[in-house]
């Protein structure tokens, strides 16, 4: 219980505020309910905690992979958004099944299909992958209105502020006694960057106006299709990969190996049943979120105490639709500048990863390796077979496992029988 404390608690309400905006967008691009979102974020993430032992610093919300299933299923002539959560539930299963047969596999072997010249671009790509959506968000690409009133200039000008104010906190803070504020640069920068655009006249208020108090989530049933379920569910093997390189990321922070504990075989079945529980009330498939490793690493708090805090609030606000719309009023300058810092921290860490473990990229196996992994996972390549499109970090990560078993086949054999 002494975990439970005032400190903790700010600091989960702020890994909380980082999650709300990438959970949110998901329901309203799918047409999903936010609440159902936000309370299915929650109990998906404390029940990843007890399938982990309550070791991992990580909190779970909507997942995009399964965006395009969802419309694609949910559009189609006679199809319909229950149709789609039936796939969701099937394709948390698929969790399960890996999970089951990754419990057998010794942890050195899984080290030796991923070591860190495959484990670092990984983990380099997470954050640059995410960097469009920090820059598009920094410089008002989504918000037409914001550019009319201040223009491009005056969203960066936002934007810029924000990243200030969260660089201040962090190292000035850092070096006096209020350590603590050193650990809320987020919340801080967040709350500065509200105020300016308040300032600044570019908050609409008209939803927030308009929400009630107290409202209870619209939770719904899945149905289960044929159709529906061979459409979602081959997205499952590309969150599965993007799920080891959050754990390898989560766990170069925290300088943990949470491959060998609690498991990766615990963190794929915490994620899977967190999934499935969500599509089976209305809510869509849940991921581990690179947001809030981002916020892990810029804070220094490793607790994962905050992030069941955070889960605990978001249950919270999903029964306050008023709390809600004030929190979805953040412009997207604001979100912009933040983004900046904590997709640039997941990518330094992954270059942390690869320095702290000597990569020698003078040999020219791990040198092509990674180089054919960056590549394909920044530069838009698509791969489709059925249903099944791999692209980005799936296909990245795909991609380099191979080629590290493939190039360093005797080598894994010699170390085997050694």
């Amino acid at each position: 219980m002494k975990d439970l404390n005032g400190k903790n608690f700010i600091i989960g309400f702020q890994q909380m505020f980082v999650m709300f905006g990438a959970t949110v967008l998901v329901p309203l691009l799918t047409g999903l309910d936010v609440g159902v979102t936000l309370f299915c974020a929650g109990i998906g993430t404390l029940l990843f905690h007890i399938i982990t032992k309550f070791k991992v610093p990580v909190f779970l919300g909507s997942s995009f992979a399964f965006i395009p299933g969802i419309i694609a299923v949910s559009t189609a002539k006679g199809g319909s958004l229950p149709e789609a959560l039936g796939g969701i539930a099937i394709a948390g299963l698929v969790y399960l099944v890996v999970a089951i047969i990754f419990r057998f596999i010794d942890v050195r072997t899984l080290h030796k299909i991923f070591p860190p010249h495959v484990t670092g671009p990984m983990i380099i790509l997470i954050g640059l992958i995410l960097a469009p959506v920090a820059i598009n968000n920094a410089n008002g690409t989504n918000a037409a209105a914001i550019v009319e009133q201040i223009g491009t200039n005056g969203c960066w000008g936002i934007a810029v502020f924000t990243f200030a104010v969260a660089v201040f906190v962090r190292i000035f803070f850092s070096s006096i006694r209020k350590k603590f504020l050193s650990m809320l640069p987020v919340l801080i920068a967040l709350i500065a960057g509200y105020l300016l655009s308040i300032l600044l006249g570019i908050v609409d208020f008209t939803t927030m106006n308009e929400a009630s108090w107290i409202g209870l989530p619209k939770f719904s049933l899945p149905v289960f299709s044929t159709r529906a379920i061979s459409i979602i569910v081959p997205i499952s093997i590309v969150t599965i990969v993007e799920h080891f390189g959050d754990i390898l990321a989560i766990g170069n922070v925290v300088g943990k190996d949470f491959f060998k504990a609690p498991g990766i075989h615990r963190t794929l079945m915490g994620d899977g049943l967190a999934t499935s529980l969500s599509a089976m009330i209305g809510g869509p498939a849940n991921t581990t979120y690179s947001e809030n490793t981002g916020a892990v690493a810029l804070t220094g708090n490793y607790n994962p105490v905050t992030m069941r805090i955070a889960a605990v609030c978001a249950i919270f606000i999903s029964f306050v639709p008023k709390f809600t719309s004030i929190i979805s009023t953040i412009p997207g300058p604001v979100i912009g500048g933040i983004s900046i810092l904590l997709f640039g921290m997941i990518s330094s860490i992954g270059i942390k990863n690869m320095v702290d473990n000597k990569v020698d990229l003078t040999n020219p196996k791990i040198l092509m390796t990674s180089a054919a992994m960056l590549v394909l996972g920044l530069g838009g390549a698509k791969f489709t077979l059925g249903n099944i499109e791999l692209e980005g970090l799936g296909l990245a990560a795909i991609v380099g496992v191979l080629l590290n078993v493939i190039l360093n086949f005797k080598d894994i054999r010699a170390k085997d029988k050694g």
